[in-house]
């Protein structure tokens, strides 16, 4: 052991500088620490310790330690001053060659475990029986009709709904609430709701209205041929609790209607095209349609084949959309004022006449981006770089969109990833939403946070409405300075309680770079770790089965990874309950491999079929 004295002695060297160096880091937050609240002051100071040991570069003492058999000090971030203390106890007893007894520490690696099992539960409620991991799903429009889904939801396993204030509105929320609650009381479980508030996401204006055409598509599998007839509800008003495609009559003829009875037509193609009536009701008839039909408003419907009988016409239609398609090389005019966009427009030559353009609902972007910087459109589907900036006007040139070109619509994220934007997280509507959210809700989730003055904003608008600490708090990173500033961040949040972290992937990939989202995502868990702090794996979770009903094996092992966090949130689509179900399973099978972010090693099984 004598030869190592020098190694071992430069190791211990390493570990006592970077305990100073936490201790005197701690001494300067003192301020920052004052404000923090009781039930997280521990775990406040743990984060600072933490951010300091991950301020050296240790990996060579890793190495030397782990050639050692000891920790490598790579799971430290719950217990930071612990886990060092005990590293260099152990040091000092090899050096001496005698037993040291170990320093007292406050925070020990077990006490660590307990306070985020608390602090999960006093925000995300409790967890199902059999898995660690919550999840966490946003209810789509109908869950405020449907009670039957919710109930659905929750059986399933659903143990927070998320509600996104962006869509719908306070009478369908409140409805949303309500079947929640019913739900959780039926089942004899909690459920938590949370609510997204919608913040000050940037994105594209509205566009030129389309036709007023509808079409009644029917469902065909991979040789063309049809599966199943569409189903229409044919009536005066849309369906009052089903999501049927609606085709506007409003004539008498319908209540003379009865189950077999035939409309006849010729589309807007002029194709030859009818429906069968298969159920007749107060209000309206569903019908059903064996080939696609294209009806526009002002179409007509007649009950005799040859078109001769009085004519039933189709009533106003909203019209469709007319995205513009933008291929690689194009020029796209982005506009402060509220001009509807449109498509680049031809002479009959197929000159060009004038750009494409659109408007941005963020005013403030044009005058902090510069020429040269990138800018990304939905969710990095559509890529261009600025080459002007003139007069409430953005030059982009199109670099990237998908083969064939990609399809900008309405209300679209805009990315301005290499632009230094100073635009705060609360807007007009989050402040007007704010009430609701208090009044109803178990947590509120603050969306694109970028700074410690977000936050604030936000507990000082708690306060006001005597919220603060009553009603948890989700604190959501989405852009590269929320990342930048998550040492602050949290701090700043940590004066009310309880709180968590929610990693929104989709727009923290297109601000970070896709080679860099991996490390992103491992970092911001890390520093939850640290701050004992809840942290939810959101976005794409799963995305192809709830919305197609098949997953694929990329997103199942997604979710596998998902385990290490406290909660998963998926979102809402057409197969949502089976999403939850799969990942209920998932979440159970891989719980005994995985605590957080140390992997476990239960007894080795063969692979089986669950039932």
């Amino acid at each position: 052991m004598l030869q190592d004295q020098p190694n071992i002695q430069s190791m211990l060297e390493q570990v006592e500088t970077i305990e100073r160096a936490a201790q005197s880091k701690e001494l300067e937050y003192a301020e920052v620490l004052s404000r923090i609240h009781p039930n997280l002051l521990a775990s406040a100071k743990n984060l600072i310790h933490y951010r300091t040991l991950r301020s050296f570069d240790i990996r060579e003492l890793q190495k030397q330690l782990g050639r050692m058999g000891l920790s490598r000090l790579a799971k430290a971030e719950g217990h930071t001053m612990a886990s060092l203390s005990v590293t260099a106890t152990i040091l000092r007893a090899l050096l001496l060659g005698e037993f040291v007894e170990k320093e007292r520490v406050n925070l020990t690696i077990t006490k660590a475990q307990e306070i985020v099992r608390t602090h999960t539960r006093k925000l995300l409620g409790y967890r199902t029986e059999g898995r660690r991991t919550r999840i966490m799903v946003t209810l789509p429009g109908e869950a405020a009709e449907q009670p039957e889904l919710v109930f659905e939801m929750v059986q399933k396993g659903m143990n927070c709904a998320r509600i996104n204030c962006a869509h719908d509105g306070p009478e369908a929320w409140k409805k949303m609430i309500a079947n929640v609650r019913t739900a959780s009381r039926a089942l004899g479980v909690h459920c938590q709701v949370a609510m997204d508030l919608a913040g000050p996401k940037i994105r594209t204006g509205e566009l030129q209205p389309g036709l007023k055409v509808r079409r009644f598509k029917t469902p065909k599998d991979s040789l063309g041929r049809v599966k199943q007839p569409v189903e229409v509800w044919i009536a005066p008003a849309p369906h009052p609790t089903k999501p049927y495609p609606h085709l506007p009559l409003s004539s008498v003829e319908l209540k003379k209607m009865k189950p077999g009875d035939k409309l006849y037509c010729r589309d807007t193609r002029h194709k030859k095209r009818q429906f069968r009536v298969t159920k007749v009701l107060d209000d309206g008839c569903l019908a059903e349609a064996y080939r696609t039909v294209y009806l526009g408003e002002g179409s007509q419907l007649f009950t005799d084949k040859k078109l001769k009988s009085r004519p039933l016409t189709v009533g106003v239609l909203p019209p469709l959309e007319a995205p513009i398609l933008l291929t690689t090389g194009d020029i796209l005019r982005i506009h402060r004022s509220n001009e509807l966009g449109e498509s680049a427009k031809y002479d009959d030559n197929g000159q060009l006449i004038d750009v494409a353009h659109i408007s941005c609902t963020s005013e403030e972007v044009f005058e902090q981006v510069k020429v040269g910087e990138p800018i990304l459109f939905d969710d990095g589907q559509i890529e261009g770089v600025i080459r002007k900036v003139k007069d409430g006007e953005l030059y982009v040139e199109i670099l990237h969109t998908k083969e064939g070109g990609g399809k900008l619509r309405a209300d679209k994220g805009i990315n301005f990833p290499d632009s230094n934007l100073s635009i705060r997280g609360l807007t007009t509507k989050d402040r007007k939403d704010l009430p609701f959210v208090a009044e109803h809700a178990d947590v509120v989730n603050l969306s694109f946070v970028n700074s410690p003055q977000d936050v604030r904003d936000l507990i000082d608008e708690l306060s006001q409405l005597g919220a603060a600490n009553r009603i948890g708090v989700i604190l959501k990173i989405e852009t590269q300075a929320g990342f930048d500033n998550l040492v602050d961040i949290l701090l700043e949040g940590m004066a009310v309680y309880p709180i968590g972290v929610m990693i929104a992937r989709g727009d923290l990939a297109i601000e970070a770079g896709w080679d860099q989202i991996g490390r992103v995502q491992e970092e911001i868990m890390s520093l939850c770790q640290a701050a004992h702090l809840p942290d939810i794996w959101a976005t794409q979770v799963l995305e192809n089965l709830a919305k197609k009903g098949i997953p694929s094996r990329a997103e199942i092992t997604d979710a596998v990874m998902a385990q290490r966090a406290e909660c998963v949130m998926l979102n809402k689509g057409a197969y949502i309950t089976q999403a939850i179900g799969l990942l209920d399973s998932i979440l159970r099978s891989m719980g005994p491999y995985q605590e957080k972010n140390a992997p476990m090693l239960p007894a080795m099984e063969g692979a089986k079929r669950r039932k």
